[in-house]
């Protein structure tokens, strides 16, 4: 795959001169600004593949400012003071893992899966397109109490570079220079959730 890019890369590259250098030609030819039609010539085969890098950085740091972290709204302790007694008696996952229920929304812009940890918690993992334009993908995680319908914590964060409801297509493996998995810090956050979240399995039979 990176051989296939670096081949597309070198392709637009070249294709990129050859349309610059004609536009210098045929303005030379004409009599008219060269510097003009060179320059806008580039700016037009540097736009075709780069015009969504500067307003997709822009978004990202604007929603990872304003939405993105992790919270937790009631800890283990607290939990446990309402509900004593309860933890020990719920059975942790078995070696082939949680059950999980899958449900897409918006289209298919949008999907969530959602991993019964046990009889009483839930571990909801929801990823939704922010546009349908900028390639800025919304990621929540949240650990439930299923009973109470209760979130006791949550993480959320922003990704750049692909699309939830087209994996595989562009921008995707092709404009690599838009991927940005995390906000900053988003990485220790989904850690601390995922750290909260193993407290709540319950025990082991």
């Amino acid at each position: 795959m990176g051989l296939v890019v670096l081949g597309a890369i070198g392709l637009y590259l070249l294709i990129s001169v050859a349309v610059v250098v004609g536009a210098i030609g045929y303005a030379r030819k004409h009599g008219k600004k060269v510097w003009r039609w060179g320059g806008g010539a580039a700016l037009v085969m540097y736009l075709i593949p780069f015009w969504d890098w500067l307003p997709t950085v822009a978004m990202h740091r604007y929603y990872c400012s304003t939405e993105a972290g992790f919270w937790v709204y009631k800890t283990l302790d607290q939990w446990k003071v309402e509900n004593p007694g309860v933890l020990e008696t719920l059975p942790a996952p078995s070696l082939a893992g949680s059950p999980v229920k899958y449900e897409q929304f918006d289209g298919g812009h949008g999907q969530t899966d959602t991993y019964l940890l046990n009889e009483r918690f839930n571990w909801a993992v929801s990823q939704r397109d922010i546009s349908r334009l900028l390639p800025i993908i919304r990621i929540a995680q949240e650990v439930k109490d299923a009973k109470k319908n209760e979130v006791l914590a949550r993480y959320i964060d922003f990704a750049t570079g692909n699309s939830v409801k087209d994996t595989v297509g562009p921008p995707g493996p092709l404009k690599f220079w838009l991927r940005d998995q995390h906000c900053s810090g988003g990485g220790s956050n989904q850690d601390a959730l995922r750290k909260f979240r193993d407290n709540f399995y319950g025990s082991k039979k």
